[in-house]
């Protein structure tokens, strides 16, 4: 398959008109499948009211069937089609947070949505992306757009439109590159179907913002369960791996350049993840930044264009730094645990 590359400058006037978009929701609308740039990372997007179209996402990502999609809308009046109720609390989600990396799941109006897009739950996950490009899209095709991650399964999320195409180029009728993508992570995901709202995802919002909002907050157990069955992406399966062997290492930085002398010893070519605080005093065959510790949106917005890098480095091996699980920290943590399938050496 020929995968096209459609350029767009997110900065122009009437993007819903612009020929790229237009070309590109054409394919959205044969039920191809095409990536597109959010404000989070990029998605692979097809029409999600069609089984055909969201068979095509799965087979290009080598994702397991169990995990449910998000649908992607460009109108908040779209929600009315598929979903049985806005309870009170998601509606004053979707008033301080869309569009933005806000993801909400809702019960869901039976025979609309693929049953494949919802991984046959009762629910669904609907966020509105805040980004002009994907906003364009979405207008211009006229669908709601099921999109998880443009890369391989298991693979760091592209925040490229050249990521896309590393792993998926051949796959897909085309990707529409709309430069870097800003947030880094992939939206918070957070269930209004009952009581008191659950984050099943960290993400792009904290837990501090929606409890400023909506008050108290919970998080889900199962993030940390791998038996049980996802209500929402994220909560299942190794994610965001590097080729090489990620290790999470707590503890100061003296500790961790231990263990690069140590395996360095047997033979073994050593990547370190550190930030720019501290990538002078590491000595390994590749150190690597992926922002200021002092400022973990940076961490963020860069951590999986790094975990890529380190695929080029060809290390056998790689120790990265924890950070603070807390605000934007939860949401990096979480993918670090899931890139490195929760190894973690502590002094």
């Amino acid at each position: 398959m020929n995968t096209n590359v459609w350029k767009v400058d997110k900065y122009v006037d009437n993007l819903e008109n612009n020929p790229q978009v237009v070309d590109a929701a054409n394919f959205l609308r044969k039920n191809e499948v095409v990536a597109l740039p959010t404000e989070t990372v990029y998605g692979l997007g097809g029409n999600a009211e069609n089984d055909e179209a969201v068979a095509k996402i799965f087979a290009a990502k080598g994702r397991p069937g169990d995990n449910p999609l998000i649908i992607h809308i460009a109108d908040r009046s779209q929600l009315s089609r598929f979903v049985t109720e806005v309870p009170e609390t998601a509606a004053k989600l979707i008033d301080a947070f869309w569009p933005g990396p806000l993801t909400i799941i809702f019960k869901k109006k039976e025979g609309v949505l693929s049953e494949k897009a919802t991984a046959n739950l009762d629910t669904v996950a609907v966020r509105m992306p805040d980004h002009p490009v994907a906003l364009a899209l979405l207008k211009s095709c006229g669908l709601p757009i099921a999109a998880p991650s443009a890369n391989s399964s298991g693979k760091p999320s592209p925040t490229k439109a050249e990521h896309v195409l590393d792993d998926l180029n051949g796959k897909i009728a085309g990707v529409l590159d709309g430069g870097v993508t800003g947030v880094g992570v992939e939206s918070t995901v957070i269930d209004c179907t009952a009581g008191i709202p659950v984050i099943l995802r960290p993400g792009g919002v904290t837990k501090e913002q929606l409890e400023a909002v909506v008050g108290e907050v919970e998080e889900d157990a199962a993030l940390k369960d791998q038996s049980a069955r996802p209500k929402a992406p994220g909560m299942k399966y190794q994610h965001y791996a590097p080729n090489a062997p990620l290790y999470m290492v707590a503890g100061p930085k003296e500790f961790l350049q231990k263990l690069v002398t140590e395996k360095q010893a047997e033979g073994l070519r050593v990547g370190v993840l550190t930030t720019e605080e501290n990538r002078g005093f590491y000595e390994a065959e590749l150190v690597l930044s992926c922002g200021r510790r002092t400022e973990l949106d940076t961490v963020a917005a860069a951590l999986y264009d790094t975990l890529r890098s380190f695929n080029q480095g060809q290390v056998d091996i790689i120790f990265s730094e924890i950070f603070p699980n807390e605000g934007v920290g939860h949401a990096i943590m979480n993918r670090l645990e899931k890139a490195a399938g929760h190894r973690l050496i502590t002094e």
